[in-house]
């Protein structure tokens, strides 16, 4: 997010010394993307950033994916992922289930009562959603709290950890990008600054206030990353801990926006799902469908109109209210609906006419349009309502 913020001691000038009341050197770190062309921060370290003592495999949770054929559409239960009392070990990082996934995003869900190990994701960014429960996210920039209906946006290769807090289980709706997450194009200025018909401003961002101070030797740190071509994880032994970072400034680094905070775009007639977004990735893009005052011209119909998806799947999680489009369908909170390209989608038999005259929605959905075919992780599978697809029609497979 290119807005410049400074937390704890920097230096005057970049790339000079700074030293601690013994006269140490700090260890200056640059975070950047783009090869040095993109936003980047500047961390000082009291020990040397890449002083590795071990690597070792990690065998990450089942990454494994089949194709959506045949092609239909798909309806996932997440909530029965994880009946009953959430163990206490399952923390959100190794507890993660895929639900679904191409070359550009990957899509998780968890549900976590533990704290999770050091993990830092080296293919992409993060941007996790919560469905409930609250956490404090430690990272190397500082700590992040986290509540019920934050979007917390995680840059690529930051050291963090999960502490779930409070009574109950931290449920998390993960999405993983194989590049970055930022704000859509045409929202911001060329310098990068929120443009005032954007759904949210800077002021909704809340990125660390102050840093962490943490000591160690031989700290453990998970790492996600590729390996000829796949998904793989190694277990890295730092010498000295992540968090010791005394100051940094730059305009990259972990934030939250909460979903109560994104202002919703409407007009005399239906909106159509551009005005909703929120985030964008390489080849897909999230949006936010939030309680809003709906159409006001006189012969309007609320709920969408019945399109076909040319060039996309689309991923709607159902994370609270009354989504008056699927109605009849069974998709109630915690559902997630997979809608692949190839063929029409729309209101549920009745919701169309059945919205005439209605002033609001009171709904709340994360969507994830993406624009690769998404394939079925060992999660969905293990959800799905099998009768979904047939919903429109009334009648089951011939």
């Amino acid at each position: 997010m290119a807005f410049y913020r400074q937390v704890g001691a920097v230096p005057p000038k970049r790339h000079t010394q700074h030293r601690d009341e013994q006269g140490r050197l700090y260890y200056e770190e640059l975070m950047g993307e783009e090869g040095f062309s993109g936003d980047s921060s500047l961390l000082y370290h009291r020990g040397l950033p890449p002083a590795l003592v071990d690597s070792t495999v990690w065998e990450l949770p089942d990454q494994r994916s089949t194709p959506n054929h045949p092609l239909r559409h798909r309806h996932l239960r997440l909530h029965n992922l994880f009946p009953g009392d959430t163990p206490s070990e399952t923390d959100p990082v190794t507890g993660r289930r895929l639900l679904l996934g191409n070359a550009d995003v990957r899509i998780s869900y968890v549900v976590a009562k533990g704290g999770s190990p050091l993990y830092r994701n080296a293919i992409g960014d993060e941007l996790v959603y919560v469905e409930s429960g609250a956490a404090v996210v430690e990272t190397v920039f500082g700590a992040l709290p986290a509540r019920q209906g934050d979007q917390v946006l995680i840059p690529r290769a930051t050291t963090h950890r999960w502490r779930p807090t409070g009574p109950e289980p931290l449920r998390a709706y993960v999405i993983e990008a194989a590049g970055h997450i930022t704000p859509p194009k045409r929202y911001l200025s060329k310098f990068g600054q929120l443009l005032e018909h954007a759904p949210y401003c800077e002021r909704d961002l809340h990125g660390p206030a102050e840093t962490i101070t943490a000591t160690g030797t031989e700290v453990e740190v998970l790492v996600k990353h590729r390996a000829g071509g796949q998904v793989a994880g190694t277990r890295m032994v730092y010498a000295t801990h992540p968090f010791d970072v005394v100051g940094w400034d730059g305009c990259l680094y972990p934030f939250t926006f909460n979903i109560a905070d994104f202002e919703p775009i409407t007009g005399r007639i239906h909106q159509p799902p551009p005005v909703h977004q929120a985030f964008e990735g390489g080849n897909f893009v999230i949006c936010n469908f939030v309680p809003r005052k709906v159409d006001y011209h006189p012969l309007s119909i609320p709920v969408p109109y019945y399109h076909s998806n040319v060039d996309s799947d689309e991923v709607m999680f159902y994370c609270g209210g009354n989504y008056e489009a699927r109605k009849g369908s069974g998709i109630t909170q915690g559902s997630v609906s997979v809608h692949p390209g190839g063929y029409a989608h729309g209101p549920q038999p009745g919701a169309y006419e059945n919205s005439i005259g209605i002033e609001y929605f009171d709904e709340l959905a994360v969507m994830v349009d993406t624009f690769r075919p998404l394939e079925l992780g060992e999660g969905a599978l293990a959800c799905e309502d099998p009768t979904y697809a047939w919903t429109w029609s009334g009648r089951g497979p011939a």
